[in-house]
């Protein structure tokens, strides 16, 4: 299941070793909900090298700006507080662990 992201996650994206992986979502958005389970898939095969959360952008609106999201889902992975991967729009399991593994070198 995943994390659900809090108030304090904007310390936790400056001070994380792992790289962070944020599902920007909504409630009310279909294409969310098709990306929900690759979330999930991806979030699974991660385990031990990043940290995935699930961003709800009417909860979270601040993140949303900070990370620029302008159409939702958006999955960004974040190391050391910068975005440093995006894609926009339902995302595969695959594409998420390939882009973490990338920002890992």
């Amino acid at each position: 299941m995943s994390q659900t992201a809090s108030l304090d996650l904007e310390a936790a994206l400056q001070d994380a070793e792992k790289p962070m992986v944020l599902d920007f979502t909504a409630d009310w958005c279909g294409p969310c909900r098709m990306q929900a389970p690759l979330f999930q898939q991806a979030q699974e095969e991660l385990r031990g090298l990043a940290e995935c959360y699930k961003v709800n952008v009417d909860q979270q609106p601040a993140l949303a700006v900070r990370f620029n999201v302008m159409s939702i889902p958006t999955i960004v992975v974040v190391q050391g507080g910068q975005a440093r991967w995006r894609s926009v729009g339902v995302t595969s399991k695959e594409e998420i662990v390939a882009a973490v593994k990338q920002v890992l070198g």
